[in-house]
């Protein structure tokens, strides 16, 4: 069965307030802005997620929320998972495997370092960073969503907000 995975990390947060807890942290004017963006070149590139789960930070909450309204992702769907609060490698892979193989596109919104490291665990070598509302999408052929081994996967998008300023760098 052809499955669609997308990870997305959160929009850039806000560190105005110092007193805030790390999970409680907002997205500043820029993350309020590439967010949108982001969820439109998600659209654009024809991804359309059965389900999203997201960390329960506020920064990614926020984030999921302004990419799922983007899409036209019932809200009301959006799934909190607490395990996707900074999570490692093998927590992700623990978090995605509990989803129930009926769904063929499968959002994760969350954090770094995790994020870069599954990333490159899916796509070895692919990025140094995944930055801040940057996204990565893979599909691939399996029966569910335990990807302890690898599936061939087909990378179809890896975008962040600021790519375009980077390629006319290079």
């Amino acid at each position: 069965m052809a499955k669609t995975l997308t990870i997305v990390r959160h929009a850039k947060s806000s560190w105005k307030d110092e007193g805030l807890a790390d999970r409680d942290r907002p997205l500043n004017r820029r993350g309020e802005r590439d967010a949108p963006r982001m969820g439109r070149r998600i659209q654009d590139a024809a991804i359309r997620p059965s389900l999203i789960v997201s960390s329960p930070a506020k920064r990614a909450w926020t984030t999921a929320k302004l990419i799922a309204a983007e899409i036209g992702y019932p809200r009301e769907f959006l799934q909190r998972e607490p395990d996707l609060y900074l999570a490692s490698v093998d927590t992700i892979l623990d978090v995605l495997v509990a989803q129930d193989a009926g769904f063929s596109s499968v959002m994760l919104v969350g954090h770094n370092p995790g994020l870069t490291s599954f990333a490159n665990y899916l796509v070895p070598g692919l990025t140094d960073n995944l930055p801040t509302c940057g996204v990565v999408s893979v599909e691939f052929e399996h029966p569910d969503w335990s990807l302890y081994s690898v599936p061939e996967v087909h990378l179809t998008l890896h975008d962040y907000p600021k790519k375009e300023v980077d390629e006319e760098r290079l």
